[in-house]
């Protein structure tokens, strides 16, 4: 028998991953846009004016790439771990365990699916503020690097998660007890140099603050924090929870019978 990677079945899960989003779309994708679009407006009229570190910076161009950014994390995530919960909750999940599928290619079809969904999400963002001078894509390349990074690394968080949620109830903890509060303190919506030594030093030791920062980088220029540890930490975390996730599927912990 070949040890070759079944990257068929690779592509077959990833479709059925694209497609499961691709149907409810109004949901998936338009929902999101519009919760962006609506929280630049609010943010445009209210602290239009707030003065950030970067200099030759608006604060409307210092907003939109980490609200892109936190689109691409938070949509990834949801993709991944709802779809593992729902196949849990419904019983299909033994359809795709009983696939002729090694754990870590099962990791990379639900991954690249919520990738996808990620990115799909960050590209009509990107179409949408980009006639508005919003976006002065500076480096492509930190662009391309955080944006991948970072949905590869929630997309895993979002397997994690999904594996080991039980209901519905749990995803969203892990989402809005989690997630959410550490993505508003990354620095999306401030300059973290702007806030006040202890707070500055909890937002510098947030691993979304990284990403985000990375991410709007490559439209502005400049980065308020460490580009090389960005990268670090995209990567080792990303190392680590595929180790994880493909542990957790090998040993198919909460998700056999």
């Amino acid at each position: 028998m070949s040890n070759a990677p079944n990257w068929l079945g690779v592509y077959t899960l990833a479709a059925k991953e694209t497609r499961r989003f691709i149907v409810v779309w109004v949901q998936a994708l338009l929902g999101p846009v519009i919760t962006t679009l609506l929280f630049l407006i609010i943010f445009a009229v209210v602290l239009r004016d707030r003065a950030i570190s970067i200099p030759n910076t608006s604060y409307l161009e210092f907003l939109a790439p980490g609200l892109i950014m936190m689109a691409i994390l938070q949509n990834s995530f949801a993709n991944s771990s709802t779809s593992i919960l729902i196949s849990k909750v419904n019983g299909s999940i033994f359809d795709v365990l009983t696939a002729p599928l090694a754990p870590f290619e099962l990791v990379l079809g639900y991954t690249i699916g919520a990738i996808l969904r990620g990115v799909i999400v960050g590209l009509i963002l990107v179409a949408v503020l980009g006639p508005f001078g919003l976006l002065p894509f500076e480096q492509i390349g930190n662009i391309v690097f955080f944006a991948l990074g970072g949905a590869l690394l929630f997309s895993m968080l979002g397997v994690v998660g999904g594996i080991l949620a039980e209901k519905m109830e749990h995803v969203a903890f892990l989402s809005n007890i989690v997630i959410v509060p550490l993505t508003i303190l990354s620095g999306t919506f401030f300059s973290i140099h702007l806030l006040p030594d202890w707070l500055k030093s909890l937002s510098a030791g947030n691993p979304i603050f990284y990403l985000i920062d990375g991410f709007r980088s490559g439209f502005v220029g400049a980065a308020e924090g460490s580009l090389f540890a960005g990268g670090v930490i995209t990567v080792s975390a990303s190392a680590g929870l595929f180790a994880l996730c493909t542990f957790l599927f090998s040993r198919g912990y909460k998700l056999k019978a």
